[in-house]
């Protein structure tokens, strides 16, 4: 299924329509109002959209410009300036092995991290920072509110395609704040802080095709998409961060599975021994304590305890202290 976020039918419902963002909310405040407890924010503002006659999903076929692509979407074709290229893993779960490996491209519009799959994981050592890259046939997934196209065996990359060219990517912009200042529904924020407070991983299954979260059916498992599956486990941790801020500069921190890795400088294999043995993480927890973190991520509110809570996105585990002070010194005017 197509997802677009809630932010993003904001944004498309002001660029098409003259009312201004707090106009917007407010409808979408009334609809909830309107129909408590029958929809979502989110479906709330599909609602308003269509009352104002904004059409939020375009046609998908032919290339698309990074901006336009959604969550959910298949067979997408579209061209990036390769901004950054990641190492190759190999991965083996005990259901499945293989390679992966990741890079950003960016277009005019914006950015977006390719996931490349076993065999197309070996190309990665033909890129180069710079190139021009099409891809076809790329599905798109959602991963901790971010969207990746993924590529495997059925997808097509064509490098340096003739005529296609791209003069400026549009580049991506975070804002640093102070944990005190963090407001709900915040994204691309960035943070600087000491962990205070760290908690086990939890596991939990999901499908070894899709990654979306598998549950358990009698005596098996069931994904959404691929129905009967052997799952495999992915994890999440929380760590207490704490920048010194007044009045109360700490919030619950939220890491997935790839930022939990890079948190804590382990493999995914030796992510999930903590599984079978979850007190070997004691000594993982110590080295974490008083250590200083960088983070980019996004804002959402736990409704359940009533706190604001940081998901992470991108983990810088060594921040540069030289560049972190001459940073402080500029803000303060010093």
């Amino acid at each position: 299924m197509i997802k677009l976020p809630l932010n993003d039918i904001i944004f498309k419902i002001k660029e098409k329509t003259n009312l201004s963002e707090e106009d917007i909310n407010k409808k979408i405040d009334e609809k909830l109002a309107q129909l408590s407890g029958l929809i979502s924010r989110q479906g709330a503002a599909h609602i308003v959209a269509n009352e104002c006659g904004v059409k939020l999903f375009e046609a998908t076929t032919g290339k698309l410009q990074i901006k336009n692509i959604l969550s959910g979407m298949r067979n997408v074709e579209t061209v990036g300036k390769i901004q950054k290229i990641f190492e190759v893993r190999e991965f083996n779960t005990g259901a499945r092995s293989g390679k992966v490996g990741s890079i950003i491209i960016g277009d005019e519009t914006g950015t977006i991290r390719i996931v490349l799959w076993n065999d197309q994981a070996d190309k990665l050592k033909e890129f180069k920072e710079n190139d021009i890259l099409k891809i076809v046939g790329g599905y798109v997934r959602e991963n901790q509110a971010r969207k990746e196209i993924h590529v495997n065996d059925r997808s097509k990359l064509i490098l340096n395609p003739e005529g296609e060219k791209i003069d400026k990517v549009k580049e991506f912009s975070t804002e640093r704040k102070q944990i005190t200042n963090l407001a709900e529904n915040d994204q691309n924020i960035e943070i600087l802080g000491t962990i205070v407070q760290a908690f086990e991983p939890r596991f939990f299954e999901v499908c070894p095709e899709c990654g979306k979260r598998a549950m358990q059916h009698h005596d098996g498992f069931i994904c959404d998409q691929h129905n009967n599956v052997t799952p495999v486990y992915s994890y999440v941790m929380n760590a207490v961060i704490d920048d010194g801020s007044l009045p109360d500069g700490t919030i619950r921190s939220v890491f997935f599975k790839s930022q939990a890795d890079r948190l804590l400088n382990k493999t995914p294999e030796q992510m999930l021994k903590y599984r079978d043995s979850p007190g070997d993480f004691e000594q993982a927890k110590q080295e974490l304590l008083g250590k200083i973190v960088k983070l980019v991520g996004r804002v959402s509110k736990n409704a359940m305890f009533d706190r604001l809570e940081f998901t992470a996105q991108l983990v810088f585990p060594d921040p540069n202290p030289e560049e972190e002070i001459k940073r402080l010194k500029q803000e303060q005017g010093l």
